[in-house]
C-alpha cells in the first residue's frame, strides 16, 4: 500500500488528481477500522494530517467557515457559541478519537448515524469541494445520496463546511445502546432561527441520509410565540410536534435497533429538544 503524504493543500488536490484511487484520510478513525478488520484495502492512502490549510475556522460576513481537518475535540473546545455542534461533538467516540476524527471525515463517510451531519443539515450547511481545476459549495441535501453515498468525484477533496450564523439556540440529542462510544440508533438536531422565524430539525439514523422533518419543523414555526419569548408552548402542541417529527422518519429494523423503536426515540427526542431549546430562549429574552 502507498502513502502519500502532501504538506499543502495545492499539493494534496495534485496527488488527489494524479492518483484518484488513493484513500484520503485525516483522523483514520473509520477508515483503519475497515481496514484493521479485512473490510477494506486501499491501494493507497492520502494522508492530509499534514495539511494546515485544512485546520480551524473562521467568521466572515455572518457566514461560519469550518476547515474540513479540524478535529472534534477543537470543536468542541473551540466553537462553544454553537451549542448543538459542540453537543454533537463531545458524543463522538471516545476522548483519544475526538482528538483524532474529524468533521471533514463524518461528512465524507456519509453514514446516515454520524453524529455531525445532523447539525450540518440543521444548519443548512454548504459542503465546499475543490480539486485542482475549481472549488464548489454544494447544499447538503444534495452532497449525500444514501447511505455511506455522497457526488464527491474522484479528483475532489472536501476543504470544508460553510452556514449562515444562526442567533436562535439549538440541542442535540441522540440514543444508543450504550452510556460510552454510542452508534447512534436515532439521533436530533433542534434549531431556532428566530430571524426567519422558522424551525428546523434534523433526523440522523433513521433514513438512509440524514433527513430534515419538514412537517414538524411547519408546524413548530407556527404554534411558537416567536414575539414573547416567555410565553409556554402548550403541551398538546410538544406532542404533536414529536408525532410529526417521528412521521418524518423512515427507518429499518438493524442490529442495533427496531424501525417502531427508532420512530420513538425521535418522537421523545424532538419533544425534549423543543423543550430544552424554548427554555434556553426564555431565558436569553
Amino acid at each position: 500500500m502507498d502513502a502519500f503524504l502532501p504538506r499543502t493543500l495545492a499539493e494534496a488536490l495534485e496527488l488527489r488528481a494524479a492518483h484518484p484511487d488513493a484513500v484520503p484520510v485525516a483522523g483514520g478513525t473509520d477508515l483503519m477500522v475497515a481496514v484493521n478488520f479485512g473490510r477494506a484495502r486501499p491501494p493507497a492512502l492520502l494522508d492530509l494530517s499534514r495539511v494546515e490549510e485544512l485546520r480551524g475556522w473562521s467568521r466572515e460576513n455572518g457566514r461560519i467557515h469550518l476547515r474540513a481537518g479540524t478535529t472534534f475535540a477543537r470543536i468542541a473546545l473551540e466553537l462553544r457559541a454553537f451549542r448543538p455542534l459542540v453537543e454533537a461533538s463531545r458524543s463522538v467516540g471516545s476522548p483519544q478519537i475526538r482528538n483524532r476524527a474529524t468533521i471533514g471525515g463524518n461528512v465524507c463517510t456519509a453514514s446516515p448515524a454520524g453524529d455531525g451531519i445532523p447539525v450540518l443539515a440543521a444548519y443548512d450547511a454548504d459542503i465546499v469541494l475543490a480539486s485542482g481545476a475549481r472549488e464548489r459549495r454544494v447544499p447538503w441535501h444534495e452532497f449525500f445520496v444514501g447511505p455511506k453515498r455522497t457526488i464527491i468525484e474522484p479528483d475532489e477533496l472536501i476543504v470544508g463546511l460553510e452556514w449562515r450564523e444562526i442567533a436562535g439556540p439549538g440541542s442535540f440529542a441522540k440514543v444508543g445502546t450504550r452510556n460510552a462510544m454510542v452508534i447512534a440508533i436515532a439521533g436530533i438536531c433542534l434549531q431556532l432561527d428566530p430571524e426567519s422565524r422558522s424551525v428546523r430539525l434534523a433526523l440522523g439514523s433513521v433514513a438512509p441520509t440524514v433527513v430534515r422533518a419538514t412537517e414538524a419543523e411547519r408546524f413548530a414555526a407556527s404554534a411558537i410565540s416567536w414575539d414573547d419569548p416567555a410565553r409556554p408552548l402548550a403541551a398538546a402542541d410538544v406532542a404533536e410536534f414529536g408525532r410529526l417529527a417521528a412521521a418524518g422518519a423512515s427507518p429499518i429494523d438493524d442490529v442495533r435497533g427496531s424501525a417502531a423503536y427508532r420512530r420513538h426515540a425521535v418522537e421523545v427526542l424532538a419533544q425534549r429538544a423543543l423543550h430544552w431549546t424554548l427554555d434556553d430562549r426564555r431565558v436569553a429574552a
